[in-house]
């Protein structure tokens, strides 16, 4: 099932299910929830792109510590379950997924999973998707006494039902690893609303997140790259992510990484040009415009996000578009240049001191929010990218591989 079908049926048959729901929930209710002082399992509902659970990172530690006894459940997306398999989120046994394929495997997937949450039964659930209502009513579906989740107060079209009864205010200023943190907080505190009562936070400067690598592994995964691009050895290795995924507006312009990767050849580096398959045609066109043996294209060599960590920690660099890779990084020593426009780094900026940030601020960016299901006006035309010149971006990567240890 497509992206805007998904949001089509999100949107109006979502809120009418909320609805309907909303009102068999006031109907049965008989007495206040009662605080869960230990609770057995707890879910936490995760849907959204995988970078977001990097920056779910600080959640999940703060679960741990404050609930080592509970059984933490996972329910995602099944494309996105090699991430939370990767980063130990739960035990294998614990992760529920959806497949979102088509529309019929969604519907019995929800049914079956729903089905199963109930027989165990579920004490907490929370709800990390921010205005999605397929989350916020598997949250009721759950079985859950104490639901956590975002509420749009009074947003207009964003109703999600009036099920959650530990509504936490989205606050569209605050980074989103502390409004995750924010969810765990009222797991044990009805007092409302929750942006009052909040204890305040710095936003943390660690994923409390790790994937760890045997020395010998990384040496081995290094020989083999340089085994199979020799152009790169005795160069440093600067990987550039031009890909916009799922939402191209969040693309840096194709010339202007041309242009990053002329400079950095002429330099004395290497360019690695990184990606899924589907990004195999604009690195082939971005290969022909740099004309430099030092750039080679790694569109599809890494086979998991594992061997793209080990690809992060054989290189020096990495230069991309908001996404993925920029979080997946934060995992490594690698050092990061990412772009924003679109999307604001105030909210979604990789966590870390070594995740450098490149906007313009220009009047129209941000345009992408939760308030329009990230549907932007521009029609491609992201000025907020087009008017970062490359010469500045040239000048500090050269500037960052000039701190950074040789090959």
């Amino acid at each position: 099932m497509n992206l805007q079908t998904q949001r089509w049926l999100d949107r109006w048959l979502g809120q009418v299910l909320c609805a309907v729901v909303s009102l068999w929930a006031r109907l049965v209710r008989t007495s206040q929830v009662v605080r869960p002082s230990d609770p057995q399992h707890i879910l936490v509902v995760m849907l959204s792109e995988m970078g977001s659970v990097v920056l779910a990172g600080p959640m999940f530690a703060a679960l741990r510590q404050r609930y080592p006894h509970a059984t933490v459940h996972l329910l995602q997306l099944q494309k996105n379950q090699e991430v939370a398999i990767l980063l130990g989120l739960a035990r294998t046994e614990h992760l529920h997924t959806l497949d979102d394929s088509s529309g019929v495997r969604l519907i019995c997937d929800i049914w079956r999973v729903s089905k199963r949450l109930r027989q165990l039964p579920i004490d907490v659930v929370m709800d990390c998707e921010l205005f999605s209502r397929i989350s916020s009513l598997m949250s009721y579906w759950s079985g859950a006494r104490v639901r956590v989740g975002f509420t749009p107060h009074t947003q207009e079209g964003l109703y999600r039902g009036s099920f959650i009864n530990r509504a936490i205010p989205y606050n569209p200023y605050r980074h989103i690893t502390l409004q995750f943190l924010s969810l765990v907080d009222a797991i044990n505190d009805a007092s409302m609303p929750r942006n009052k009562a909040a204890p305040v936070r710095e936003l943390p400067s660690k994923t409390e997140l790790s994937v760890p690598f045997e020395p010998a592994a990384l040496h081995a995964y290094r020989q083999k790259l340089l085994a199979d691009y020799p152009a790169l050895a005795g160069r440093k290795l600067v990987l550039l992510y031009a890909g916009g995924g799922l939402l191209p507006e969040r693309a840096w312009p194709a010339s202007n990484y041309a242009a990053l990767a002329r400079g950095l050849c002429a330099a004395g580096h290497a360019v690695g040009l990184i990606g899924l398959r589907g990004d195999a045609l604009l690195a082939g066109q971005l290969l022909r415009d740099i004309a430099n043996d030092g750039c080679v294209d790694l569109t599809g060599y890494t086979k998991s996000i594992r061997e793209l960590l080990m690809l992060f920690h054989a290189a020096h660099l990495l230069i991309t578009n908001d996404g993925g890779p920029g979080h997946f990084a934060s995992l490594t020593p690698i050092r990061t240049l990412v772009f924003f426009g679109p999307e604001t780094s105030l909210l979604y900026g990789p966590l870390g001191e070594k995740a450098h940030i490149l906007e313009s601020h220009i009047a129209c960016s941000p345009c992408l929010s939760a308030y329009n299901h990230r549907q932007t006006f521009c029609d491609g035309d992201n000025q907020c990218l087009q008017r970062i010149a490359p010469e500045p971006v040239l000048a500090d990567a050269l500037n960052l591989l000039a701190h950074t240890a040789s090959p």
